[in-house]
């Protein structure tokens, strides 16, 4: 049995170490967090989050807040800024007989590239290793052959022999992750810029408003800015934003910036209209998905302050999914928002992958639009 990787060990033994750039992503991106068990990235942000901000909490939804306050009170403008925590995942379903594991997924995920990949099955507080299995080809009829076999018809195998073996380490309700590759060659490409993980959705996004607190906080005396900004980092977003729905009426933040993933297809043969965005193009501002209509206004700075800072920053030419913005805007009295999101081929799979360029563009744009919205 395995507890955790040398990631997870480092960072629950350690605390949040002084990480920076595309570290502080793969530390974040490396922990165990599906949707429904967030503690392990909760634990990680909350301490940052008390050692930079002037006020942090985790409330009954385990939806993380920190919030520094900068300049004049009676002058301040309530910005949320918000990532979410959860992955991708499985929920453990049943333990058959013979010690193998049935499961159900935790947000969408294609079938086809689920049979044969490593996965941590646990919970809060143990991790066990497990690879999802299936028939391999030599057993399968041919009918069979030509086509994905379906979430429903695989089983998680941990090791287990029996039923009450199994039992004596995991339960019904456990749920799992992918696993990462244990040599941690996170990075790839000529110029190692590429980045390949698990769960860059939305760890990425994570990593973006750590790194803005750090700055905030850092640079707090010289910043003329009249704001109260809240860090947030929900939960749940995977299968239906519930976090963000709590955190946005609780804060009646007059302004929200969602930092996400987006997924594109700039591959062979794709069509251009089916692209969506370029990896090494920069950030990618949405102007409407299947949730939400972005405020007009805050694209159109977007694209200004960009230009004027030499920050590559391109638009989201398809329309498509959503995110925790699609119930932040519409909370309240209406919060108006703008989705900033790091382009990422093969989204809510074992290995995402991102250009850490972009990545660094969607930071940038992040303190930028503060000091925008401060002027709006």
């Amino acid at each position: 049995m395995r507890s955790m990787n040398p990631y997870h060990r480092h960072i629950l033994n350690n605390g949040p170490a002084e990480l920076e750039d595309i570290s502080l992503v793969v530390a974040l991106a490396s922990l165990f967090g599906p949707t429904g068990c967030e503690d392990r990235v909760a634990h990680f942000v909350l301490e940052e989050a008390r050692r930079l901000c002037d006020s942090a909490s985790c409330d009954r939804m385990g939806n993380v807040v920190g919030r520094i306050s900068l300049g004049d009170p009676q002058k301040r403008k309530r910005v949320m800024l918000s990532a979410h925590t959860d992955e991708v995942g499985f929920m453990i379903e049943e333990i058959k007989s013979d010690g193998m594991l049935t499961f159900g997924c935790l947000g969408g995920m294609d079938p086809a590239i689920l049979a044969g990949k490593r996965v941590l099955v646990g919970n809060e507080k143990t991790l066990i290793n497990g690879v999802i299995c299936s028939k391999a080809i030599h057993h399968k009829k041919k009918s069979e052959r030509d086509s994905a076999v379906d979430s429903d018809k695989l089983y998680i195998d941990a090791g287990f022999t029996s039923r009450e073996e199994a039992e004596a380490e995991i339960s019904v309700g456990d749920f799992a992750t992918f696993d990462e590759p244990a040599d941690n060659s996170f990075t790839f490409g000529r110029d190692g810029q590429t980045l390949k993980m698990k769960a860059l959705d939305d760890r990425m996004g994570c990593a973006v408003l750590i790194e803005l607190m750090r700055k905030l906080n850092r640079e707090r005396e010289s910043l003329s800015l009249d704001l109260d900004v809240y860090f947030c980092f929900t939960v749940r977003e995977e299968t239906g934003c519930s976090g963000a729905i709590v955190v946005s009426e609780k804060i009646a933040p007059d302004f929200a910036l969602v930092f996400e993933s987006t997924a594109v297809g700039d591959i062979p043969d794709a069509p251009s209209e089916k692209r969506v965005a370029e990896l090494g193009g920069g950030a990618v501002i949405s102007v409407a998905d299947r949730s939400t209509i972005y405020d007009a206004e805050l694209i159109d700075t977007a694209f200004k302050v960009a230009k004027k800072n030499g920050i590559p920053l391109q638009v989201k030419r398809y329309l498509s999914g959503g995110n925790d913005a699609g119930h932040i805007h519409k909370s309240g009295v209406g919060v108006r928002s703008l989705a900033i999101s790091v382009p990422t081929r093969y989204l809510h799979s074992p290995t995402c992958v991102a250009h850490c360029e972009d990545y660094r563009s969607a930071r940038a744009i992040g303190f930028a639009m503060l000091e925008a919205i401060n002027e709006i």
